[in-house]
């Protein structure tokens, strides 16, 4: 093959590369190239995709290094966050640098030309917590507020590669129901601040199991390589479904009542790490997965935002919402490679849980009361099919929809809205639907002033129960032609993968089952389908 000179563009630097085997052997081989979550095709023409003006969060035990602030860093500019902070104030110079979140930094916004983060021209507010054995749920509350608060209020995602085992949680007897103060104020915090925290999922026996019971965000496990794809769980993640699973580690390890606690499964084995010196060394675990997760949310941010500077049709600011980002999130992820033919919705991976099960034996295909797989949850994060899912655009169920869209609304207590696919669908295609609506969790702000301060707790006001269907358009009555369904009565997560057994016209059914907190339930859905040609 002769060689080919390959150039692309980050943050107005041009990097080249003049032979066209060796680009394409390290994309696959990167966490993200095509092998993993396909995000570097993004940062190419004509997508020109990196996170620009997009502002996102890290917080952690400790904050990565800033050149010519940190002494750390002072021969290394790979990362350069936009702030650094310890808990509610400006971060002391040299205090507080840790590799570990400069690794995670890197991840996400990296400008090094060889080892380039997720989305290199994003804005990164980092805080750090502090010791730990000093802080506590409070603290960690106290520096999530301020990061959700820096870029004017306006931080799009915020990654979590850190959490609080429960043995210090000071509840009695505490276990994983959503209530510990950090949970609650993730929660809060998603709907107040509109931001969409990224979990790094519970790894190991007494893991970093709080927050990940939170329902408003997204929770990461992580992925390891078989013959260089990401493409397997990984085995250290500790995710299950109770079965099997002593009883002393369900509410302790595991969320009770049967939730599933994963979302997204993301590249997380073997990841190559920049450390504050420049040099790189490999790393795993689901601290290096989650950041995958929130730089791709910088890059579909920036897409966004393109639109509405263009004033595009079928785009509003709700594409801002992070109940959005997640249901878009969710309904792109790999499950089950597509054999070409296009009715596996194009999807480039199986991903297999620990036992080497995929997605079509799980419960949760099988069974409707599960919305997510325990091990799996939607599947494996990819972002640029997350990219296409999100530029369908948001289309309202008042006329007929596209194959593909999403849309930001509401849907009132006792009642349902329908969206009619415009085209019929193909025989024995698959069609994925998410929906995602969030848990109210309100502060109790005992001095007025909109803001978490010590002392201060929060309300619980539960979740309403939302229901999900794929129902045959001349269906006679909301009791007939129910084709697909997911009706999990403990989840914030409603999500459908099923095949369509005939062709024909059919529409999507979003119900209002259960009124538990607020009469009116605002909620993002997302599609994806194969009409007929």
């Amino acid at each position: 093959m002769s060689k080919k000179l390959i150039c692309w563009v980050i943050l107005g630097m041009s990097a080249c590369c003049s032979s066209l085997p060796l680009l394409a052997s390290a994309l696959e081989e990167s966490s993200l190239g095509k092998n993993g979550i396909d995000a570097l095709v993004l940062h190419l023409a004509p997508y020109n995709l990196i996170g620009r003006k997009i502002a996102i969060g890290q917080v952690e035990i400790g904050r990565p290094g800033m050149f010519g602030w940190d002494k750390a860093v002072s021969k290394n500019r790979a990362v350069s966050p936009a702030g650094v902070f310890l808990r509610d104030g400006r971060a002391k110079s040299n205090k507080n640098v840790d590799s570990h979140a400069y690794n995670v930094a890197a991840v996400m916004v990296s400008r090094d030309k060889a080892l380039p983060g997720v989305a290199p021209g994003a804005r990164l507010y980092s805080d750090a917590v502090g010791d730990t054995k000093k802080m506590g749920q409070t603290q960690e509350c106290l520096s999530a507020q301020y990061i959700a608060l820096q870029n004017g209020s306006d931080v799009r995602a915020i990654n979590f590669s850190f959490g609080e085992p429960l043995e210090r949680d000071p509840r009695t007897e505490a276990v994983l129901d959503g209530n510990a103060l950090l949970t609650l104020c993730v929660d809060w915090s998603s709907r107040v601040h509109d931001a969409l925290y990224v979990i790094a999922g519970n790894q190991g026996k007494g893991g970093i199991s709080i927050p990940t019971d939170n329902y408003n965000g997204v929770n990461v496990a992580f992925s390891s390589q078989k013959k260089g794809i990401f493409n397997k769980v990984a085995v250290d993640n500790l995710v299950g479904d109770g079965k099997g699973v002593s009883s002393r580690l369900i509410g302790k390890e595991f969320d009770i009542e049967g939730r599933h606690s994963i979302s997204l499964v993301a590249p997380g084995s073997n990841i190559d790490l920049i450390n504050p010196d420049g040099r790189v060394n490999p790393g795993s675990g689901t601290s290096f997965a989650a950041p995958h997760v929130t730089g791709t949310v910088a890059l579909l941010q920036e897409f966004g935002d393109r639109q509405l500077r263009k004033k595009q049709l079928h785009w509003s600011v709700a594409s801002r919402h992070h109940q959005v980002m997640k249901a878009v999130l969710l309904n792109s992820a790999d499950k089950i490679q597509d054999s070409g033919d296009g009715l596996r919705l194009g999807m480039m991976k199986t991903l297999i849980d620990k036992q080497d099960r995929d997605w079509l034996a799980t419960d949760a295909y099988k069974e409707p009361k599960i919305s997510l797989d325990a091990q799996m949850g939607a599947g494996h994060l990819n972002a640029f099919r997350a990219y296409e899912q999100f530029s369908g655009g948001e289309w309202q169920p008042s006329n007929a929809v596209p194959s593909i869209g999403w849309d930001y609304g509401t849907v009132k207590a006792g009642t349902s809205i329908e969206y009619t696919l415009a085209k019929p669908l193909k025989a024995n295609s698959f069609i994925a639907i998410t929906l995602a609506w969030d848990r109210l969790v309100e502060l109790n702000d005992l001095n007025h002033n909109q803001q978490y301060d010590v002392g201060e707790t929060f309300r619980d006001r539960g979740l309403n129960n939302l229901n999900l269907y794929l129902v045959k358009a001349n269906a006679l009555s909301e009791d007939m032609g129910v084709v697909c369904s997911s009706i999990s009565q403990v989840d914030s997560v409603q999500h459908i993968f099923c095949p369509v057994p005939t062709q024909g016209n059919y529409k999507i059914r979003v119900q209002f089952r259960h009124q538990v907190n607020e009469s009116t339930q605002p909620y993002a859905l997302a599609w994806w389908s194969v009409p007929v040609n």
